[in-house]
């Protein structure tokens, strides 16, 4: 398995990044531009990335405050679990973004840039949305 993380620190109360977070409405709002066929509800996701592959995506669980897990909802070229973990520290909320992908040693010599990146862009997206 491998992890890619990103962190990042927001001026908001914790409910406030949750709420955002808890909609998948919202997430195109932190895809790079290169996504495609962004098709969304509070629950699924569908989009494309050029070159690569189509994904449908549902959040899994949702624990107030605290935790959103997405998986994905149809076949994914590869295992995928992508988790928002929050906290509340000194008036701001603490998110940290995990991408666990189970990659081939092929994959992982493909992927594990664009993964990283996707992860650190989509924390800057949130920081920049929300602040």
């Amino acid at each position: 398995m491998s992890t890619f993380t990103s962190k990042t620190s927001i001026s908001k109360p914790i409910n406030e990044v949750y709420s955002f977070l808890a909609d998948f409405n919202n997430h195109q709002q932190l895809m790079p531009d290169t996504i495609q066929e962004w098709v969304s509800d509070a629950d699924e996701a569908s989009f494309s990335i050029p070159n690569m592959a189509k994904l449908l995506l549902k959040i899994d669980s949702r624990t107030t405050d605290e935790e959103i897990v997405i998986v994905p909802a149809a076949k994914a070229p590869f295992d995928l679990k992508l988790k928002w973990s929050l906290s509340f520290n000194n008036n701001h909320t603490d998110v940290l973004f995990t991408i666990d992908a189970e990659l081939s040693m092929m994959l992982r010599m493909l992927a594990s840039g664009p993964l990283q990146k996707l992860a650190d862009h989509e924390t800057q997206s949130l920081n920049t949305i929300l602040s």
